[in-house]
């Protein structure tokens, strides 16, 4: 039959090679991502565990509040959300480790639902899941409307799509800001925790967001994943933010990036967290205790370079880091923006992500 019909014949050889060239391409990208077979467990990992927590930590310098989402759904459409778990234990960790406490609080109070993606975690993530002082916390949230701001000396508002719903309306929300950032303590707040920030008026009438440079968020990061993002949330941040009057800063897509003005400290992803958290320490009036940093920030840097330099010089990076600073590389983080960069249609960006994947793995097999 195939002889009579030499078109379909062809085709079916065509796409009978493709599906082994792509099969193929899976199994060797599969081999870039690195096993974790004869590591520690870090689901086992106690705060105990980690020094940056247990030694040299200051004094007691004071309490800072971290408030989560109370909202379990993004509004009408019924799909699931919370509060982003790797925003709160990063953060949390950061001002422990530098001599403060932390309260934990939420618009309804009580155990607000969590959001954690397993891809994401890390060992200070871990920690936080087996720290039964930061778990009764986490699942007695205090209600926002009991808050007294004098206690503190900064607030943090975690991320999590669910802050677009019910941190924006909220006036003991709003108060707190308010009477926090008039008395020059310090304001953070990252990926959709800025959401908080949008209805802020202060005591002479100007909106907080007025003139200031602030990071959340973006539109881009927010479609990409959620293409019907508009019609499922109230507004989108980044657009949000500007109509108040904010300078948005965007940074390049899911990678670090902040913004400090002054008392004000805000982030724009997940990837921010622990250097946001850091900048409010500096702006509390200290220097932040030396941490080590993970394996995913030491990607994020590559990424980074790659995005600003080209993939040679994110190679020679990648290179210094494990032949001169002996540190690892999640080189994982550095696959999926590959993915995303496929996902936008930047074709370039994808092999050139995937090489420097490669070329990741060949450092760390060469030390």
């Amino acid at each position: 039959m195939l002889k009579k019909y030499p078109i379909i014949k062809w085709s079916l050889i065509g796409l009978t090679s493709l599906i082994l060239l792509l099969f193929g391409f899976g199994l060797w990208f599969m081999s870039l991502i690195p096993k974790k077979d004869g590591q520690v467990d870090p689901t086992k990992v106690q705060p105990t565990d980690l020094t940056y927590i247990t030694e040299n930590v200051p004094i007691y310098r004071g309490k800072v509040l971290a408030v989560v989402t109370s909202a379990k759904t993004m509004g009408a459409s019924g799909k699931s959300t919370g509060y982003e778990l790797t925003e709160l234990s990063r953060a949390y960790y950061v001002f422990q480790a530098n001599g403060f406490d932390v309260d934990i609080a939420s618009p309804k109070g009580g155990k607000p639902k969590v959001v954690i993606d397993d891809e994401d975690m890390g060992e200070f993530d871990f920690a936080f899941l087996n720290d039964s002082i930061a778990q009764h916390k986490a699942t007695n949230t205090i209600p926002v409307d009991q808050i007294r701001p004098s206690d503190y000396q900064a607030v943090f508002f975690v991320g999590g799509k669910g802050a677009m719903f019910d941190f924006p309306e909220n006036k003991a929300i709003q108060a707190i800001v308010r009477e926090l950032y008039q008395s020059d303590k310090v304001i953070g707040a990252v990926c959709h925790g800025p959401a908080a920030l949008v209805n802020v008026v202060l005591d002479s009438g100007k909106h907080l967001l007025k003139d200031k440079t602030v990071s959340g968020f973006t539109n881009d990061e927010e479609l990409l994943l959620i293409p019907e993002a508009k019609s499922i949330f109230p507004f989108l941040l980044q657009d949000k933010l500007v109509d108040q009057g904010a300078q948005f800063n965007e940074g390049a897509m899911y990678l670090e990036q902040i913004s400090h003005e002054k008392n004000l400290v805000t982030g724009q992803n997940p990837w921010s967290t622990w250097k946001m958290a850091e900048t409010m320490v500096q702006e509390m009036g200290y220097t932040p205790k030396y941490r080590s940093l993970t394996a995913e920030e030491n990607a994020v840097e590559v990424l980074i370079a790659y995005e600003n330099s080209g993939s040679q010089n994110a190679k020679v990076l990648v290179e210094e880091m494990y032949m001169d600073r002996k540190v690892e590389i999640e080189r994982i983080l550095i696959a999926k923006h590959s993915l995303i960069a496929a996902m936008r249609g930047d074709i370039g960006s994808f092999f050139g992500l995937v090489g420097l994947t490669s070329y990741s793995k060949k450092m760390s097999n060469k030390r």
